[in-house]
């Protein structure tokens, strides 16, 4: 059976499954399935099949497993390594997870939830402090992405520090496996040391192993109280001293310490003209931290402490402490508006490293030395989590450069950055992924032990090479 034939059969089995409203063959219709939110590259599908069960994953699966098509989950588009797009040779079958949303239990004992992948985070937050519990997973994107992608990229964000990644708040996983079957391991439990601990390896595969349709996640109470400050600093060793002081002071309270350079703060008031300048003098380095509890302890009081003490040993120079809910949404809102001013700013050089916290002040200046090196009309933007040691290490390209040379020159410049990450013994992705975009680093930084164990991963779960092919590994059947 030709290639050409057995996609035919498929669309036309899938059409009887799924019926009208669970397959999309127009081209006119797959727009928004194309691109991720970077908006930088496109796919283009086979067709867009929109199952809205558990069962009906599993039979779309079978289906493609059957006719040797290619499969792409897809969540809410929010990724940034090309790993949920589809090819560009329309070749994959992109199987969106959006129609399965459904909330199936809270237990408010347990502290669990259980939810179908396709569930948007905003929701699931908001359902869970609707049962005066908390949800910790806090992303720029959670109004869009959707917890099966959260799941399969071992998503991070902005609380890691306090409650940890996607692999500390998830305990058990329903998955489709590559030839359409369901392993269910939707378990409740908080303590299972039976052998293997099979979830774990589809947290972070990216939908390489099998498509997640199902999670119980783990929740939180809710806090009664939290206090977010905007503080000044002169230099990222202050930041650093600052934070090992409130990581200290505040215990297990802080549950953000983000490091913002002041080009963030003018990205952000040049998206969101509404925002003003949150203190009276600018700084080339803030603070944004977050503490959080419940129960009767005087935040303010720890707070204001730290930051009186900061400012008497030359670490804080001026800072702002939102006295209300509203204040504080503002000066989250800065971190929110910095990304969309980002991206006004065209194609330009994303990346997502970590390394040692005690490390993060020499990194970055060693980092923007090298790029000033290689390139010295860039402008560098460096912020992320300190709390995890994790930076979004961002570059502007020259004004003026033609598309190619643009796109050789950040390459260039990405290369060069990750050879100073590799001095740091840091990490070239610290929560976005590998994708597409990152593979070729990530493959030449494997040991020929650990390629070995990770391809031997991929051929056990997928011996047909039909999940999500050529993200993380290369697809050896097909050139992408």
């Amino acid at each position: 059976m030709s290639r050409s034939t057995a996609q035919a059969d498929l669309l036309d089995a899938l059409d009887e499954r799924l019926g009208a409203r669970g397959l999309i063959r127009d081209p006119g219709s797959m727009a928004r399935y194309l691109s991720d939110w970077a908006g930088d590259r496109l796919g283009l599908p086979l067709a867009v099949a929109r199952p809205a069960s558990t069962a009906e994953v599993a039979e779309t699966v079978r289906l493609c497993h059957a006719h040797g098509v290619p499969m792409t989950p897809q969540g809410g588009h929010s990724g940034l390594v090309a790993g949920a797009l589809p090819a560009a040779d329309g070749g994959e079958l992109v199987i969106s997870l959006e129609r399965l949303d459904a909330i199936r239990q809270i237990d408010v004992v347990n502290f669990t939830m259980t939810v179908d992948a396709g569930c948007i985070l905003e929701t699931i937050k908001q359902s869970a402090a609707d049962h005066d519990c908390d949800f910790p997973l806090s992303l720029g994107a959670q109004g869009s992405c959707q917890i099966g992608g959260n799941i399969a990229t071992n998503a991070g964000g902005l609380n890691v520090l306090r409650h940890g990644m996607m692999r500390q708040l998830v305990l058990g996983l329903e998955v489709v496996l590559p030839d359409g079957r369901v392993w269910d391991g939707l378990t409740a439990l908080h303590k299972d040391n039976r052998g293997y601990a099979l979830a774990q390896l589809f947290l972070g595969s990216e939908g390489t192993l099998g498509i997640v349709t199902g999670a119980v996640l783990r929740l939180s109470p809710r806090a009664t109280q939290s206090r977010t400050a905007l503080l000044g600093l002169s230099s990222v060793d202050a930041v650093i001293a600052l934070y090992g002081r409130a990581r200290r002071e505040c215990s297990d309270l802080l549950s953000a310490f983000e490091l913002i350079p002041r080009r963030c703060l003018a990205l952000a008031m040049e998206a969101s003209p509404e925002l003003s300048d949150p203190l009276d003098t600018a700084h080339p380095w803030y603070v944004l931290m977050e503490v959080s509890a419940s129960g009767t302890l005087d935040l303010d009081r720890m707070l204001e402490q730290l930051l009186e003490r900061g400012m008497e040993d030359d670490l804080v120079c001026n800072g702002v402490l939102a006295s209300s809910e509203t204040q504080a949404a503002r000066l989250w809102q800065f971190r929110e508006s910095m990304l969309e001013g980002q991206r006004r700013r065209g194609e330009h050089l994303r990346t997502d490293i970590s390394v040692p916290i005690s490390a993060l002040s020499a990194f970055v200046a060693q980092a923007s030395l090298a790029i000033h090196e290689r390139s010295p009309d860039c402008e560098i933007i460096v912020y992320g989590h300190v709390g995890d040691g994790n930076l979004h290490v961002n570059i502007l390209p020259p004004p003026g450069l033609a598309e190619a040379q643009k796109k050789a020159h950040l390459h260039d410049l990405e290369t060069r950055l990750f050879e100073i990450v590799d001095q740091f013994g840091g990490s070239l992705s610290a929560e976005h992924g590998i994708g597409r975009t990152k593979q070729a680093a990530y493959l030449a930084r494997l040991s020929p032990v650990e390629r070995e164990l990770v391809e031997g991963i991929k051929a056990l779960f997928d011996p047909a090479g039909l999940m999500n092919p050529g993200r993380i590994l290369p697809d050896a059947s097909r050139h992408l």
